[in-house]
């Protein structure tokens, strides 16, 4: 699939060309397909394993960065980031994105602790809510200072963008999700509950801290570079564990590995439904997870037989 997709898209370009060593071709394939292969397969297993940590420290499987508000505050610290310091990098942007990220988590969390709700469904509908209203902050100020446009390219997930020179910050993932697998064993604890995790000498606080961060940094990276892509993070980490369970150790590889090729088909199909234009992969995405989510809802509710 990835063979194929480097050879998808507007400008004619076959492996034939490549052989040749057409310049032009091999402009193409260097300066934009590669880097958009690479950015799709990085953001697609970021987000998918961010989604896993979030499901497992919270002990809900309807919750991820874009069901608990954490993507809305990433685009309201980019938002910021180019009102205040308009001139500033793409690393300022991110890290303020970051910062952003981690305060709407964290108080996400906060709330979470704070009410007690018996039905897992009601806790990413307030999610949803508490993003909302961020959202809806943060269009307000958007609209006030002509953004909207800047807004757009946030909201929506979208590769068409991504050129060698303008990508290459995504690779950061990379290392969070090596972090992320080294403390795979201690995510799997922390998500049996706080009392169970100290009993066997696991710091419940610093594993919860470690994994919001990896789960901040990945959801502002991917927004800053990419845009938002909605329901990645929430039905890939469902689908994997129902196939090979619990174990976050064992099924990080295969959700990051599902994550990106969800994406990847995403964004093929994007390039080919309407070509020689182009459907953002945000669009694809919340077309089939919106569909997807609404059948595990629908499991979830259904009673088990005895």
């Amino acid at each position: 699939m990835s063979l194929a997709s480097l050879f998808v898209g507007v400008s004619d370009l076959t492996p034939l060309d490549l052989l040749r060593g057409e310049g032009d071709k091999i402009q193409v394939f260097v300066i934009s397909r590669l880097p958009r292969l690479a950015a799709i397969l990085l953001a697609g297993a970021a987000l998918s394993v961010a989604g896993l940590i979030m499901q497992h420290l919270t002990r809900n499987r309807f919750v991820s960065p874009s069901t608990a508000g954490t993507t809305e505050w990433a685009m309201l610290g980019i938002l910021v980031a180019t009102l205040f310091f308009g001139g500033t990098s793409v690393m300022g942007k991110m890290v303020t994105a970051i910062v952003f990220a981690l305060f709407g988590t964290f108080l996400f969390l906060r709330l979470l602790r704070r009410v007690q709700f018996t039905d897992m469904i009601v806790v990413p509908l307030v999610g949803l809510m508490f993003g909302g209203v961020v959202m809806a902050v943060t269009t307000f100020f958007a609209y006030r200072l002509e953004l909207m446009q800047a807004l757009n390219t946030w909201t929506t997930g979208d590769f068409s963008g991504i050129l060698r020179g303008r990508y290459e910050i995504i690779w950061l993932v990379v290392v969070v999700m090596i972090v992320a697998y080294l403390y795979a064993d201690r995510f799997t604890v922390a998500g049996m509950g706080e009392d169970f995790a100290k009993n066997l000498g696991v710091s419940y606080n610093t594993v919860v801290n470690i994994g919001m961060i990896i789960v901040a940094i990945t959801t502002a990276v991917v927004t800053v570079v990419v845009g938002a892509i909605p329901f990645l993070g929430l039905i890939i980490p469902n689908l994997v564990t129902m196939v090979l369970g619990d174990n976050l150790r064992r099924v990080l590889p295969f959700t990051a590995l599902a994550g990106a090729g969800f994406v990847l088909v995403c964004d093929v199909l994007g390039r080919v439904i309407r070509h020689p234009y182009e459907i953002p992969v945000g669009t694809v995405a919340s077309v089939i997870g919106a569909v997807v989510f609404i059948a595990l809802i629908l499991r979830a509710r259904r009673p088990r037989s005895l």
